[in-house]
């Protein structure tokens, strides 16, 4: 589930937990009533402390993403990929906003704009040649 945390890129890490989970929802890898892991063996499995894991637990938990299950833990509620794939495009949204506000600052064209984007979508779509 958990792909991978990167302590150096800016974010915290229980938002990065939270992200991947939201991400993991709203493309389909994790069902509605699925179980997630513990909060220790994600701990483990992140390589991160258990009270990050806590927090990223709660925060989805707060957001309706995530149901407590008495004695076995936390899963996946039936209202989560609909909150998810909103939250995913917001998040999306706002990273493009602020891409799209430094080429705007550094006199970069709509359309120069448009060619980057489809010449790295494009690539993306290419299978590694590595």
């Amino acid at each position: 589930m958990i792909c991978h945390i990167d302590a150096g890129n800016g974010i915290p890490i229980y938002e990065q937990i939270e992200r991947q989970v939201k991400f993991s929802i709203a493309n389909g890898t994790l069902l509605v009533g699925e179980r997630l892991p513990s909060v220790r063996e994600l701990a483990i499995q992140a390589a991160v402390n258990v009270n990050t894991v806590a927090r990223a637990y709660r925060e989805l938990q707060q957001q309706g993403v995530l149901d407590s299950i008495r004695g076995t833990g936390m899963s996946v509620s039936a209202t989560a990929p609909e909150i998810c794939r909103q939250n995913r495009l917001e998040m999306i949204r706002q990273r493009l906003r602020s891409v799209l506000q430094e080429a705007k600052r550094n006199q970069i064209s709509v359309d120069e704009v448009r060619t980057l984007v489809n010449t790295e979508w494009q690539s993306l779509a290419q299978p590694d040649s590595g």
